[in-house]
């Protein structure tokens, strides 16, 4: 059977570093999913119940010490909410009892948020989510799967090279910290080839099937990031040039993350990209994303500044909120990101991931074969599909900024009891919820607003 064929009739699903389910991790394997910032501990965010009183650190310090709870984190700041400062700090569970230090808190502050990865067994807790952009190392290497280790139906599972170079790939990963530059990869005669068939393959059908903004920004990617037959780009050159179009970065990342923590990357456009290639013996197919997936089917999109948004918007929405949101937000990104499709001068185009570098799912999906329904989050997020063979529905939005819009209005759907703002300047979330925050942001519109009129006075 040939290359082609093959890649048209052999089931293909590669998808983004993240599952909406949670397989468990082989044991034995290098990485694992439960680490010292996850379950093993919650944040407590609060204020003085008078502002400014004299000796309020050492009053809290008191109450969690009095029930034996340990802190490893402590950190006092200005308050958004509220005059005066807040404190947040971060308990170590099985240490104490939490629960009665939690109740004596209460008594003594003016406002308390709990953020916690134990959330459901604390009604009152929200969902833990990063709130700085170096937040991103706490869950990093809590993969669910992958990464070194290699399930028996993966084509490089017998060769011991290619297990050799996958546990490589995800040492580098394992090891990153945010604001280091991205490991220099030198990659083998072997794996470039493989890069090459894919490229070769998939750089023939561009032109026809995928959306304008793909075919945009190609060529910027083809002069400025090395991206050639005969070469597998670099993430830290790919990086460089989305941070410069979009802000969008990338990250490495050793296997698939939880659909929570891989949307939470989104929110500060960074997206997590894995670096290995697929085993040379099957160059059209890959059960995992791998950096032909990543390089050639999501960064030309996360260069084009409505999708970069677009993509901003799933992963905003996915601070804090409950779990079955989380499902709806990631099976929207699945439908779109991944496998989705716009109408481009009345002719269907593909934009996903999952399209864009697969190439039989690439001609299957604007075929006459597949269903096709339109992008309305609230249906999306709930549509069922397959992963292990090609789509018999996709979902079409008319435009980037449409189904942007659609996604900011379904957002305000999901019950959390705060409104989400990414801060570019800090690199940070901004939590909106008091009116001493509303005010601040409204004298910044205001500021920006008036920066527009004199701007357009000049015209």
């Amino acid at each position: 059977m040939s290359m082609i064929n093959e890649i048209i009739t052999q089931p293909r699903r590669v998808t983004s570093s993240f599952r909406v389910f949670q397989p468990k991790l082989m044991q034995g394997g290098n990485y694992i999913r439960e680490g010292h910032d996850s379950t093993k501990s919650t944040w407590l965010l609060f204020t003085p119940e008078t502002p400014d009183s004299a000796g309020d650190l050492a009053r809290f310090l008191n109450i969690f010490s009095s029930h034996g709870v340990n802190l490893s984190h402590i950190e006092s700041r200005s308050s958004a909410r509220r005059p005066g400062y807040e404190f947040m700090v971060e308990c170590l569970h099985g240490s104490g009892d939490f629960g009665a230090a939690l109740q004596d808190l209460k008594k003594n502050v003016g406002y308390l948020n709990i953020i916690s990865r134990n959330y459901k067994d604390n009604r009152s807790a929200v969902p833990w989510f990063p709130r700085r952009i170096r937040d991103l190392d706490r869950f990093a290497n809590q993969i669910l799967s992958y990464g070194a280790e290699l399930d028996s139906d993966h084509p490089g599972f017998t060769d011991p090279e290619y297990r050799a170079r996958r546990k490589y790939f995800a040492d580098i990963a394992y090891n990153y910290k945010h604001g280091q530059p991205l490991p220099h990869v030198d990659y083998t005669k072997e794996e470039v080839a493989t890069w090459g068939v894919v490229f070769r393959k998939l750089t023939e059908l561009y032109p026809t099937h995928a959306c304008k903004e793909h075919n945009h920004v190609f060529p910027l990617l083809i002069e400025n990031c090395g991206y050639r037959e005969d070469n597998i780009p670099q993430l830290e050159d790919v990086s460089n040039f989305l941070k410069d179009c979009t802000g969008f970065t990338l990250r490495p990342v050793a296997g698939l993350l939880s659909s929570r923590d891989f949307l939470a990357g989104l929110a500060f456009r960074v997206f997590h990209s894995t670096q290995y290639i697929r085993h040379h013996s099957r160059p059209l197919y890959t059960p995992e994303p791998d950096v032909c997936h990543e390089l050639l089917g999501h960064a030309p999109l996360f260069a084009d500044p409505a999708f970069a948004q677009f993509s901003q918007e799933i992963g905003l929405a996915s601070l804090g909120a409950p779990d079955d949101y989380i499902e709806k937000l990631a099976t929207c990104f699945w439908f779109t990101v991944e496998f989705g499709l716009c109408r481009q001068e009345g002719k269907l185009k593909a934009f996903g991931a999952g399209l864009l570098s697969s190439f039989g799912e690439l001609q299957y999906c604007l075929s006459d074969k597949p269903e096709l329904l339109e992008f309305l989050p609230e249906v999306t997020g709930v549509q069922k599909y397959p992963i292990t063979e090609y789509q018999p529905i996709y979902f079409v939005a008319n435009s980037f900024e449409d189904a942007k819009e659609k996604m900011i209005k379904f957002a305000q759907t999901i019950p959390r009891d705060f409104a989400v703002r990414y801060n570019p300047y800090t690199q940070s979330i901004d939590i909106l919820d008091s009116a001493k925050q509303m005010k601040d942001l409204l004298r910044d519109l205001h500021q920006e607003m008036e920066f527009l009129l004199n701007t357009m006075d000049k015209m």
